[in-house]
Order: C-alpha cells, then sequence, then structure tokens
C-alpha cells in the first residue's frame, strides 16, 4: 500500500489559520491604535472617533479601562475572524479540489 505524498502545491492552497488569525489581530490593534492616537493628537479633524463605540462595544472616548478595552477586543476579532474565515476557506478548498 503506497502513500499519498502532498504535493506543495496541494499544500499551498491551504491558508495557515495561527498566521492569519495572528496577523489580523495585530492589523486590528495597530488600527486601532493609530485611531486613537489620531484622536488624541488631532482633537479637531472632522473624523467620527465615536463610531468606534458601534464596532467595539462598551467602547467610549476615552479612558484608560476603555481604551484597554478595545484593545483586547480588536485583538479578539482578529482571531475571531481568521479562526472562522481560515477553517472555512481550507474545509471548501480541500472540498472543492
Amino acid at each position: 500500500m503506497a502513500a499519498t505524498a502532498v504535493t506543495p502545491v496541494q499544500a499551498a492552497h491551504t491558508i495557515p489559520v495561527l498566521a492569519l488569525g495572528m496577523s489580523l489581530s495585530a492589523f486590528l490593534v495597530i488600527s486601532y491604535v493609530i485611531c486613537i492616537l489620531g484622536y488624541l493628537l488631532f482633537p479637531g479633524l472632522p473624523i467620527p472617533h465615536s463610531t468606534l463605540s458601534f464596532f467595539l462595544p462598551g467602547f467610549e472616548l476615552l479612558t484608560w479601562r476603555t481604551f484597554l478595552l478595545g484593545l483586547v477586543e480588536s485583538f479578539g476579532v482578529g482571531w475571531y475572524v481568521g479562526l472562522l474565515f481560515g477553517w472555512l476557506y481550507n474545509f471548501f478548498v480541500v472540498r472543492w479540489r
């Protein structure tokens, strides 16, 4: 009985879920910090920073508690999207080869 080897071309079609989750989380955390820094450094800009409360439940501008809550929620959302999207993509790419 011969074992079937997975070629590099076949293996390249799946997404590494852990790398995707970490990179999305880092992207969202960095974006969140840039947004908050923009609010603190340029408060007169006509950007509605209050929309962060729509995407991050419990967030209010701006206390240390809600800043840290926003960091945790941004990191968690990145992992949620990474795990769900990565799993679904890998599930379907393996089934439809």
